[in-house]
């Protein structure tokens, strides 16, 4: 196993002993199914640098460390019932940047974009990707929100779309060659009479 394997390993068996303790407003489909939950996550932390893996790993071993569960407050930033956790300007220019991607995302393969999270409307029970990431970003430490900033604008220097990255490492685990093959595929089935 590569360190970088590792690392994500790591987030993956603490974030996931945090998750199965959230109470949510909403039932949350991923709890009923670690597998998919680490699966997901584990495609999220693919396209982070080791340097930033590093720097969650120690958010979360904090977290524990001083008995508090970054999943419980995530959810509850989501659904608004605790006040901001970090008021960091990085925050929106992470939001912004990844946003952007899932847009560019959204307009190539509509049709696997189509089956997440809205973009930006929340609604009864829908938690849009934005207010999910936002929520996510207020729990991560000042270090590791400088870092992941940095990962994805070197993303975007180097012509990349950081959302396309996460995707395309999600469809290739699951057995496919590419995004192209997975949306084709959805096409024709959302074609059917």
């Amino acid at each position: 196993m590569s360190e970088k394997e590792n690392l994500i390993d790591n987030i993956l068996e603490l974030e996931l002993d945090m998750f199965l303790k959230v109470r949510s407003r909403y039932p949350v489909s991923c709890q009923q199914n670690p597998g998919a939950f680490r699966f997901h996550r584990g495609a999220q932390f693919s396209v982070w640098s080791e340097e930033t893996l590093q720097s969650y790993l120690d958010d979360l071993l904090q977290a524990k460390q001083q008995g508090h569960n970054l999943m419980t407050l995530k959810y509850a930033r989501m659904e608004d019932l605790i006040p901001p956790l970090n008021a960091n300007p990085i925050i929106d220019e992470i939001v912004d940047m990844e946003l952007e991607a899932q847009r560019k995302m959204f307009s190539r393969y509509p049709n696997i974009l189509g089956r997440g999270r809205p973009l930006e409307d929340d609604g009864l029970g829908v938690t849009s990707f934005t207010t999910y990431l936002r929520g996510e970003l207020e729990t991560y430490s000042e270090r590791t929100l400088r870092l992941l900033h940095r990962d994805i604008q070197q993303s975007r220097d180097r012509g990349e779309n950081w959302a396309e990255q996460i995707y395309t490492n999600l469809v290739r685990d699951l057995g496919y060659n590419s995004l192209d093959e997975v949306e084709e595929a959805l096409c024709k089935k959302n074609a059917r009479p």
